[in-house]
């Protein structure tokens, strides 16, 4: 969000590749010859029956019958705008064993290789196209390793290729087996229509299944589930079980738990379902300038945009209202300060939003972290405000290089962030309303990416406002993505969303709520947010943002959300009846479209 309109930042993770990120594969000229205890644990490495036994992305990947390298069929794989042409498939392993894998590929820029090794990743590549080339790579399972996921894929803009014969020799895997029973089931947060579950996750699971009084309620994929549409002040029962390709475990001993009194939205601060609006009060553009007493009372949340640095390092936030020269009928000081006191007296919030597009923010150094809680602190206590929107865009926000575990992070500029946001909610207390509103490219593309990747070359902001979310996730009131202004995600059903219809709101906000594996690493999985800590964030109208979407499929992807209807094709992971509602930039854009936005608010949720 910006003050000369919207940019799209998904230019740098799907970049072309460089020398230097190519040089880090190898080409190996043929395998080494297996032992003869050896098997091809690989299944239908000829793709000989089609995609049997392959998960490709999107709809990248194909089964041809020319050109073949032998029998009758080969895998065609082609990138197409941000999907890399991925194809893999999960196989049995034993442990402390040694494998290896090879293909003959087609093609350039194709790339072969293994997750989940438990030791070493391991992948090589091949950049030159033309006749058919073997590529070959070794690992070595760790001790505790039962399966491994081997890969192929090519890379952004470059033309089809095709995969032939892969195979994977080493000792035969054991037979999948049925998971063990889930322990250490335990309520980690209650509201008055939700309880939210965790338990340990099981070796060999690969989702698991959660009851509540005997009747399946949610299906998850990692050890975490939120279970809601429940009755306030209400005792249930709840089990969970481990499941795989072999089946279902016994159900977990119970857990029991009370939901809270009624109230709607669970903490008390905003209403049930809320609308959350931008004022551009420290500038104007197209949309003209809106006073703050000229707001309507739709708004619940109005957030002051923007507060900017003085520097993108220094820390210092400054914040004043826009000159009577690019705003001739801006109010005075004085003025604003009793519309912000009338509003809350109404029962709204107004919080100060630091950054936007142009104001980049970073707190690469305790310094300048200490001068952000100083710089903030003195603009809410000037006027008054109820809390604060952290909108860091652009390159406010990134990962160095060894930042992989979003629970534990080590980003100076996201260590000082965290530090600074805690700080503040120490000072002003339980009262006090965070919220954030960060881009898809920062959050759900975290899904496939985070940070600079295994073997570098990725954009370092892929994923990275999630380490601030999760370390914040106990004092967040309320989290709004922009959905807008984004290039297509892979969604939980593993298929790319494109911006401006109702499926793309529902599939960016199921993951919010599910919660998902990060860079698909199964044992770190970011647990999702309570439905009433989650709006969706949308463009007022088709001058605010790209990904504008029109009133009656904002309307369908509240159906699906809340209750379950209007989904298209998608299924969502729960019935999230709590969701809190919506966000927009921005309220002076809304005006300029005659209040369509909030008007369409209003209408849905009889207000």
């Amino acid at each position: 969000m910006g003050r000369t309109g919207p940019t799209v930042r998904f230019s740098g993770l799907l970049a072309t590749c460089t020398a230097a990120v190519l040089a880090a594969g190898a080409l190996v000229a043929t395998a080494p010859a297996a032992s003869a205890a050896d098997v091809d644990v690989a299944r239908n490495g000829g793709f000989e029956a089609g995609l049997d036994g392959w998960s490709c992305t999107a709809a990248s990947g194909a089964a041809v019958s020319t050109p073949v390298r032998s029998g009758t069929a080969a895998l065609k794989a082609t990138p197409a705008g941000h999907d890399n042409a991925r194809c893999s498939q999960s196989v049995t392993v034993k442990p402390n064993s040694r494998y290896t894998l090879s293909a003959w590929v087609q093609g350039s820029h194709v790339y072969l290789g293994a997750t989940g090794t438990g030791t070493t990743d391991v992948s090589t590549w091949t950049q030159s196209p033309g006749a058919w080339k073997q590529l070959t790579t070794s690992f070595t399972t760790g001790p505790n390793t039962t399966s491994v996921s081997v890969y192929t894929h090519g890379w952004y803009g470059t033309p089809a290729h095709y995969v032939d014969d892969l195979t994977l020799v080493g000792p035969g895997g054991d037979p999948v087996v049925v998971p063990a029973v889930p322990s250490g089931l335990r309520t980690t947060a209650l509201t008055s229509s939700s309880v939210a579950l965790a338990w340990n996750a099981v070796s060999g699971a690969t989702g698991y299944h959660v009851y509540r009084g005997g009747t399946k309620v949610a299906t998850v994929t990692g050890p975490a589930a939120t279970v809601t549409g429940l009755a306030a002040s209400t005792a249930y029962s709840f089990q969970v079980t481990a499941a795989n390709a072999a089946g279902e475990s016994a159900r977990s001993a119970a857990v029991t738990a009370t939901t809270t009194e009624g109230g709607g939205g669970g903490d008390g601060k905003l209403p049930a379902r809320a609308l959350v609006g931008y004022l551009h009060s420290s500038f104007a553009n197209g949309s003209g300038y809106t006073r703050m007493a000229d707001v309507p009372d739709s708004w619940d949340v109005i957030n002051l945009a923007f507060g900017e640095p003085t520097t993108v390092t220094s820390g210092d936030i400054r914040f004043s209202l826009c000159p009577v020269t690019e705003c001739p009928n801006v109010e005075s000081e004085a003025e604003f300060k009793a519309a912000i006191k009338a509003k809350q007296a109404a029962g709204k919030k107004v919080l100060i939003s630091i950054g936007g597009q142009n104001g980049q923010v970073r707190l690469a150094s305790t310094a300048a972290r200490d001068a952000f809680v100083t710089s903030v602190s003195r603009i809410i206590d000037t006027y008054g405000l109820d809390g604060l929107d952290i909108d860091f865009e652009g390159h406010s926000l990134s990962l160095e290089t060894g930042d992989t575990d979003f629970r534990s992070p080590t980003s100076p500029v996201i260590v000082n962030l965290i530090s600074a946001v805690k700080t503040l909610k120490a000072k002003y207390g339980s009262d006090f309303i965070l919220t954030m509103a960060p881009e898809t490219f920062f959050v759900q593309l975290g899904y496939q990416f985070y940070g600079s990747g295994p073997w570098g070359g990725q954009d370092p902001r892929a994923g990275a406002y999630l380490p601030v979310i999760h370390a914040l996730r106990d004092d967040l009131t309320l989290l709004h993505v922009q959905d807008y202004n984004s290039g297509p995600i892979m969604g939980l059903d593993n298929q790319y969303h494109s911006m401006g219809g109702a499926g793309f709101h529902i599939a960016m906000t199921d993951m919010l709520l599910a919660g998902f594996p990060v860079a698909g690493n199964t044992s770190r999985v970011f647990p999702g947010l309570r439905p009433d800590q989650v709006a969706i964030g949308l463009p007022a109208s088709t001058h605010a943002g790209n990904g504008h979407t029109s009133p009656a499929e904002v309307n369908k992807a509240l159906n699906c959300l809340i209750k379950k209807t209007d989904c298209g094709s998608y299924q969502t992971h729960g019935t999230w009846t709590d969701l809190r509602g919506l966000m927009t930039w921005s309220i002076n854009w809304d005006r300029f479209n005659n209040w369509e936005f909030s008007r369409n608010f209003n209408s849905y949720f009889g207000r």
